[in-house]
């Protein structure tokens, strides 16, 4: 099998598992920022995610590698290839997987509904906030005020 196939292959699957990671929200987003980069409002929601994202990195990388290289060893011919392709996209899955519960931690999406109207939505890990705190964001990063 050309290399190139196989480097196609391992794209594809890349971009498959990629392809899960896109951000839903459908809630109205401000872009109202003062001047000084912090916005002032209150916590609308909080919600729980587990594992910290579902980001490429490099177990998908490694996994994927590993997979092509032992899928490689198996078969003959046209049974090579398809052996090669299923160890890329198989590895990749496997070590995404293992990456991610390697990574499991909590983080919280926060809905700030802010006080000039609209809505920001920021992840972050936290300790104490609550629904209805008063709260600052800067950075990125929600804090109470």
């Amino acid at each position: 099998m050309k290399t190139s196939h196989i480097v196609s292959a391992f794209f594809l699957a890349t971009a498959t598992l990629m392809s899960g990671c896109a951000n839903t929200d459908t809630r109205p987003q401000s872009s109202y920022q003062s001047a000084s980069g912090v916005t002032y409002g209150v916590i609308d929601n909080i919600e729980i995610t587990r594992g910290g994202g579902d980001e490429i990195g490099a177990g998908t990388v490694i996994g994927g590698v590993v997979g092509g290289v032992l899928g490689h060893q198996v078969g003959g011919g046209s049974g090579k290839d398809v052996a090669t392709v299923a160890g890329v996209v198989g590895g990749a899955v496997v070590g995404h997987q293992v990456e991610k519960q390697n990574r499991q931690q909590d983080t919280y999406r926060i809905q700030v509904r802010l006080e000039r109207g609209g809505y920001q939505t920021v992840t972050q890990g936290i300790s104490d906030l609550r629904v209805g705190d008063r709260v600052r964001i800067e950075n990125n990063h929600v804090t109470r005020y």
